[in-house]
């Protein structure tokens, strides 16, 4: 179990009825919550751990990125989606470096808006403190997207890709951590959108969305439907991926993250994708009845420029 910080301060949110909805945050820095389950929650062990998913031969290039990168990585523990997640990030730093980074988590909470922003100075992990880009969250604040920190108290979606980004270029990247719901699909799409617009004078910036695909199923079965799903994500089509989610009741936990991503692609011309990498977690337990679908997307402008 992770030791709380002795200067936490105590928070229950009035929005929960669950005892283990109590959350514990230091002034304007949100803590880690999964350091220790999701990822190991000691700075060496943390810093290998990433460290070796990524690989010696990561590129780790000051320059910055030529334009706007977008990326879908999974979000379950390192020790099954991890090797996608790190495949995903490699494919960005061999591009270059963001100078700053949209976290879209998934929702698995049900708190919070629809989508909705962290307006916390900084999230720690056990690498230390990564900053928020404040002037990127008061700009979508002041177009109306909201705040509220109920939403990522124990939202593991977003911490557990912040190692990665440290180890790969420290903690000096700002991040903007956004929550978001499946919702209606107008509510997404225009979210997008106005990202883009937030963005429109970082060219070097890059767009996370962060969820795992199929879930619980087995093996055979999860690489057919993710495979479907995949189709309208790499065609760019976001109406068409949203559909096939609500009619056939996909189990993508970051579905809406997803569309957002592709909305903000289409805008920032972000048309060329790639399948980065495709697993299960029966690629790594060795059991296939029962298992969950990763898969790393990149979202770059032709020529990548």
């Amino acid at each position: 179990m992770v030791r709380k910080p002795a200067r936490a301060v105590k928070i229950r949110l009035a929005s929960c009825s669950r005892p283990d909805t109590i959350r514990y945050m230091e002034a304007g820095i949100r803590l880690p919550a999964v350091a220790g389950s999701f990822y190991p929650g000691d700075h060496d062990a943390l810093a290998a751990a990433a460290s070796k998913l990524l690989g010696d031969e990561i590129d780790r290039r000051c320059a910055a990125l030529a334009s706007p990168f977008g990326l879908i990585v999974p979000h379950a523990g390192y020790s099954y989606s991890g090797p996608t997640a790190a495949a995903g990030f490699r494919a960005v730093a061999a591009q270059g470096r963001p100078s700053v980074i949209v976290l879209l988590g998934a929702s698995h909470s049900g708190l919070g808006g629809p989508v909705t922003l962290s307006n916390q100075k900084a999230w720690q992990t056990p690498l230390g403190d990564v900053p928020v880009a404040a002037d990127i969250v008061e700009r979508l604040r002041s177009g109306g997207m909201p705040v509220d920190e109920s939403a990522f108290g124990r939202e593991h979606s977003i911490e557990v890709q912040l190692p990665f980004l440290q180890i790969l270029w420290g903690s000096t990247v700002p991040v903007v951590p956004i929550c978001v719901q499946t919702t209606a699909l107008e509510v997404l799409c225009a979210a997008g959108e106005a990202i883009a617009r937030a963005l429109d004078d970082r060219p070097s910036a890059l767009i996370v969305a962060s969820s795992d695909f199929t879930h619980y199923e087995p093996d055979e079965t999860a690489r057919r439907i993710d495979q479907a799903a995949l189709d309208p994500i790499l065609a760019l089509e976001a109406p068409r991926f949203f559909r096939l989610c609500v009619e056939q009741h996909l189990s993508i936990c970051g579905a809406g993250a997803i569309v957002v991503l592709m909305s903000a692609a289409r805008c920032l011309g972000l048309e060329e994708t790639n399948l980065v990498d495709y697993s299960t977690s029966g690629d790594t337990t060795g059991d296939r009845s029962a298992v969950v679908g990763y898969a790393a997307v990149s979202f770059v402008r032709r020529n990548n420029g």
